[in-house]
């Protein structure tokens, strides 16, 4: 199941290399972008594969009768832009005051198996304890360094990571942050 597919194209890049057999749940609550994952999905022969769902995924999911009830694992790229409100450039990109908020939301879910994207200006570290507490171990990670943008170059944004960065909860040089794939599985699974 996935939180958020915007335009879809990680996940049906991720389908195109895998030998993945099962069905991926996405749910979107922007038409515009659950529509293109659609259509993206469809450009590759994959829309029995890749489902997209345009609503909320928390009701999506909760209900007994959602194709994507009693899945094995979450992937994620969640919205993690921090700043002290969600007045900013792209409000969608909030993730909270830490820019975690949504990844220990979603990490509180307890699917078996978690693949999320956490970005070193977010406060990892806290994001990681969450994890742990909440049953979780890191399995496999894979971490890429990327320029600050567009929405993370806002100044609003940006002090508020410089100042987070002085607390330790933010980690960059200059004007690159790190972002991982980090795959968490349940400490309780057999």
């Amino acid at each position: 199941v996935e939180f958020g597919t915007g335009d879809g194209t990680p996940v049906v890049n991720a389908l195109m290399k895998t030998k993945f057999e099962g069905v991926v749940h996405g749910f979107e609550l922007n038409p515009t972008s659950a529509a293109l994952a659609r259509e993206h999905a469809a450009a590759f022969g994959l829309q029995d594969r890749y489902q997209v769902h345009t609503g909320c995924f928390y009701t999506g999911t909760r209900s007994p009768d959602s194709p994507a009830a009693g899945a094995a694992a979450l992937v994620s790229n969640p919205p993690y832009l921090p700043a002290p409100d969600a007045d900013i450039l792209m409000p969608e990109l909030h993730g909270g005051s830490d820019g975690a908020g949504l990844t220990r939301d979603l990490l509180s879910l307890r699917y078996p198996y978690a693949m999320l994207l956490l970005a070193s200006y977010s406060n990892p570290a806290a994001v990681l304890r969450h994890a742990a507490a909440a049953g979780y171990r890191v399995v496999d990670f894979l971490v890429t360094p990327l320029p600050f943008g567009t929405y993370s170059s806002q100044p609003k944004v940006r002090n508020w990571i410089a100042a987070m960065r002085s607390r330790g909860e933010a980690f960059y040089s200059g004007h690159t942050y790190l972002l991982a794939g980090v795959l968490f599985e349940r400490a309780d699974l057999p």
